[in-house]
């Protein structure tokens, strides 16, 4: 079985691109959605223990929105999409509809299904790249403190299944908005890494 805490230097510049692949696809995802050009800047990648990733991205009392999301098929595991608060805010004032009334609800409802588009684009990429079948779930949002986000996920994701990757993308409008920041992070199983790998041609 792969051990997902000793990947090669060579097996993560993969995943990498698989990341930037994925990233692509998801800022032509919200250009359709907005009716404008978006550019992406070139993803970071993050590995590591949840916490400890998760902690490098934002400060624990920052407020986020997350969108978690369970996947099935070839590959199983989680996703978990975050922004930092202002950004989502962003995000979901460029996709109301004009002259709608923004309410909370409504708000809320349009960033969970951005974030449901955004998660499925970049799982399609993978599931594309590697000629594989990925069923996402049902989104379910959470928007608090980092820690709280943290201590919830965890929960859901369990003690053994603690090693994540973590794309930072920056979407750019190429107009006055300033780039808005989105966390993807997927938690395959490691059977599912294994698979991935493999398809890679990496072990």
């Amino acid at each position: 079985m792969i051990d997902a805490k000793n990947l090669t230097v060579k097996q993560i510049d993969a995943l990498t691109e698989v990341a930037n692949i994925g990233g692509g696809h998801a800022a032509t995802s919200l250009s359709q959605l907005l009716g404008k050009k978006v550019m992406i800047r070139v993803p970071k990648l993050y590995t590591g223990q949840l916490e400890e990733v998760i902690l490098k991205i934002a400060d624990p009392n920052d407020i986020v929105a997350s969108v978690l999301l369970y996947f099935l098929g070839d590959l199983t595991g989680r996703t978990l999409l975050i922004y930092p608060y202002e950004d989502a805010q962003e995000l979901t004032r460029l996709l109301m509809p004009e002259g709608q009334e923004s309410t909370i609800e409504l708000q809320e409802s349009l960033l969970k299904e951005v974030s449901n588009i955004l998660s499925c684009s970049y799982m399609n990429a993978l599931g594309e790249l590697l000629g594989l079948l990925i069923l996402p779930s049902v989104p379910g949002m959470i928007i608090d403190m980092v820690g709280a986000v943290l201590s919830s996920v965890i929960v859901e994701f369990g003690n053994e299944k603690d090693f994540i990757f973590c794309i930072e993308t920056q979407f750019d409008f190429g107009d006055f908005n300033k780039p808005l920041s989105a966390y993807f992070l997927l938690l395959p199983d490691n059977s599912s890494l294994e698979i991935m790998l493999k398809k890679l041609n990496l072990i």
